[in-house]
């Protein structure tokens, strides 16, 4: 593959800023350094092109692929454009998804290099939450000198691999000191909210900012204690002040691509950072950018907690929808799945976007499935466009890039609506994406989770957004329960403070922080050939 990929110097090239401002890694790829942000020769100028999508199928429905495919689509009808995307997991390429830089003629390169170690920004966030967290278990060994209790440690390790053996564990086991040996756990890299912290940073005071905040633990009265207690920060910079850069590679076709950050979309914003956004606003007419799962999840996090950070608004929405996944919502049968598609229609329209349906077709999908779709969104006033970006890249994408534009020309200074406004209480925000969104009855609090909104609200922290983490397999908390429910209730099971990233998340329902290999991995596929060269991503 590295044969047809353009020099990465190409690439810089095409976005027309100085080298002065980029550092090469290899040849296919680079960092951007933070000070052409700083350069008023870069004003923002872009227009923001959110992608989101109706609800998941395990297997995926191509939203990788069609932001990637959108992205070539754009430059093959002449535009300048740049695709934010985020950087993959080690854990589902592993595991059961495989890599995350797209597929066919629709990836960004070098693939096999994003899915792997890439520029070790994975590395460096995952290593700064591990200091921290040896940083707290010194502290309790020499003294606890901050009264912290340590069943209340909320700070866990972390590891960028499926593992769930180390789900629950101890540590300090068999110390002879009292209160040293504790149960704590392992979470995945990408649900660490150091992750969230480096997409959610504008720069490295804000970086510094956050870090200083993280939320710890509680003393034994009751108390919060944060990162800046420990004097931890100043390390944690230093290990994340690369891993900050966004990375510049391209895609298949030699379209620029930013490729930064991979929070998790249920119990994070799910998006790339918002600096390659930024970077991308200055350097291009169009960015793509990817938000995780569906409308409900993605696009909700992005224009709640990401859109009142940055203050940009998308100027239109992609929203990807197949066959397949709207006949899995309708139990096999299309027509009853169809409401879903309606619902997260409704959801855009809310936020007051305007939105371009992209309809992934695939090989076995016929005529009249794909026409019923197109009717659909008709009678629900919405544009769509049907693309195979997977087998014919740009040139597959065409039709839906030009009716991008055209929606994005037609609807000058769009500023989206957020759900719910800044000043309302954690409970009422709770309430209002509950019931406007996923078209929920109500909302039914464990005393639990009532608990610990009153003690984030007490703290100072009860106008932040919030961040519902729930299953992305329906509209619903129960990942069974299909189309587009109406009277239900969302039930709310706990709640945590990510207070460095400035949103609390709300759990509903089981979110599994560190998953698990299946018994036949996708570790078994990956190799590496006679030539060197890694196969099996």
């Amino acid at each position: 593959m590295s044969k047809s990929l353009r020099p990465i110097q190409e690439i810089v090239k095409k976005l027309e800023f100085p080298e002065k401002y980029f550092e090469q890694i290899g040849p296919y790829g680079g960092k951007v350094r933070l000070d052409l942000l700083k350069d008023s020769a870069f004003p923002r100028r872009g227009k923001l092109i959110l992608v989101t999508a109706t609800t998941p199928t395990a297997s995926g429905e191509g939203k990788t692929v069609t932001s990637i495919g959108l992205t070539q689509g754009l430059a093959r009808i002449g535009k300048k454009v740049i695709i934010t995307s985020r950087e993959p997991s080690l854990g589902p390429v592993f595991g059961m998804k495989g890599g995350a830089a797209g597929g066919g003629a629709s990836t960004i390169e070098p693939a096999a290099k994003i899915n792997l170690h890439f520029h070790g920004d994975f590395h460096a966030i995952g290593t700064a939450h591990n200091l921290l967290a040896a940083l707290i278990d010194a502290h309790l060994f020499h003294g606890n000198d901050l009264n912290l209790e340590s069943e209340r440690i909320f700070w866990p390790r972390c590891m960028d691999m499926n593992d769930r053996a180390l789900r629950d564990i101890v540590v300090s086991a068999g110390s002879k000191k009292p209160g040293v040996e504790r149960r704590t756990g392992f979470v995945i890299t990408a649900a660490s909210e150091i992750m969230a912290i480096v997409a959610l940073a504008k720069d490295r005071e804000d970086l510094r900012r956050r870090l200083d905040h993280i939320l710890v633990g509680i003393t034994r009265d009751g108390k919060p204690v944060y990162a800046k207690d420990f004097q931890a920060t100043g390390a944690m910079m230093a290990l994340l002040t690369e891993a900050i850069q966004p990375n510049l590679v391209q895609t298949i076709e030699g379209v620029p691509a930013f490729v930064h950050a991979g929070p998790f979309g249920n119990i994070a914003h799910g998006t790339s950072s918002i600096i390659s956004q930024d970077m991308g606003l200055r350097l291009a007419d169009y960015v793509v950018n990817e938000c995780g799962f569906a409308a409900d999840l993605g696009a909700e996090k992005y224009i709640d907690i990401v859109y009142r950070t940055t203050g940009v608004s998308p100027s239109a929405v992609v929203l990807v929808t197949t066959v397949q996944s709207l006949r899995n919502q309708g139990e096999g049968d299309l027509e009853k799945g169809i409401p879903n598609l309606v619902q997260h229609l409704h959801i855009l329209r809310s936020f007051g976007l305007p939105t371009v349906v992209a309809i992934n077709r695939f090989p076995n999908d016929t005529d009249a499935d794909l026409e019923r779709l197109e009717r659909a969104c008709r009678e629900n006033g919405a544009l769509s466009a049907r693309h195979t970006a997977f087998m014919s890249g740009g040139a597959g994408t065409e039709e839906l890039a030009r009716r991008v534009v055209d929606i994005i020309e037609k609807n000058p200074g769009v500023r989206a609506k957020p759900v719910y406004d800044a000043e309302d209480g954690l409970e009422a925000k709770i309430q209002k994406v509950a019931r406007e969104v996923y078209g929920a009855s109500g909302v039914v609090l464990s005393d639990k989770a009532k608990t610990k909104l009153q003690d984030f609200a007490n703290w100072g922290f009860g106008k932040v957004p919030v961040c519902i983490a729930k299953t992305q397999y329906s509209f619903t908390d129960d990942p069974k329960r299909m189309g587009a429910p109406k009277g239900w209730e969302l039930k709310v099971t706990d709640a945590s403070l990510s207070a460095g990233a400035g949103f609390v998340v709300v759990i509903s329902g089981n979110m599994m922080l560190m998953p698990g290999l299946p018994k036949v991995s996708r570790a078994v596929e990956v190799d590496v050939d006679s030539a060197g060269e890694i196969v099996g991503i």
